[in-house]
């Protein structure tokens, strides 16, 4: 190897190192309400994913995640690509102490509300621990008929790792759940949309109707029902 091409060596090392302290210091920044809870053994972060789409369920899920490890790069799954959600969904899977997933069809959002479907897919998620939280660390939520400590965190999935790796497992989930509707109800893109309301979708939907999957209540301004 020439001077030159160790210069450029060294030089991608130096930058690869510079970005990974970085990652290191901004992930140890969003342990803030972690640290903030440490005397508690079982710090959960909830969140959820599917509040909008006017197709599929709404997906909630509880995590708990060890206190002597450290997962990089978990932020709000909306700021991940797909590649990256799903390699951290295996990460998080292998390493965390519990996961729980609440899933609530579309039925039951029509039945309730989507905010009340929402709080049902995040108890219904906790009951799924392993172990019982001593604390929930939610997003933005205060989650109705939960006996135990809660503290809502507006934008929690960027300011906390449990709910970030929460936020990640929870769309995951329901993306792929969504591509394997999109095999059995052709016609709207679920596979590209997740179920919300894309140019794609609403043409399908006038096109063929809705399917089992739509929820009842969001598409009264696209069809008739």
């Amino acid at each position: 190897m020439t001077e030159k091409q160790l210069q450029k060596q060294r030089e991608k090392e130096e930058k690869a190192a510079a970005k990974l302290r970085q990652e290191i210091e901004r992930t140890e920044a969003m342990m803030s309400y972690e640290r903030r809870f440490s005397d508690r053994e079982y710090i959960c972060g909830i969140d959820e994913v599917g509040r909008g789409p006017l197709a599929g369920p709404v997906v909630a899920c509880a995590v708990i995640l060890p206190k002597d490890g450290q997962i990089l790069y978990l932020n709000d799954s909306k700021k991940l690509s797909e590649k990256k959600r799903n390699m951290l969904f295996d990460v998080i899977i292998e390493k965390a102490v519990s996961v729980g997933i609440g899933i609530i069809p579309p039925a039951r959002i029509d039945e309730i509300n989507i905010l009340q479907a929402t709080y049902e897919a995040m108890r219904e998620a906790i009951g799924r621990l392993a172990v019982r939280p001593d604390i929930l660390l939610n997003d933005a939520v205060t989650i109705p008929d939960v006996p135990i400590a809660q503290v809502p965190i507006i934008g929690g999935d960027g300011k906390s790792v449990s709910i970030a790796a929460a936020s990640i497992v929870a769309k995951v989930t329901r993306d792929r759940m969504m591509v394997e509707y999109a095999e059995k109800f052709p016609g709207y893109a679920f596979e590209k949309n997740k179920g919300y309301g894309t140019a794609a979708h609403i043409e399908g939907l006038k096109k063929y109707g809705p399917c089992e999957i739509h929820r009842r209540t969001f598409i009264g301004h696209f069809v008739d029902i």
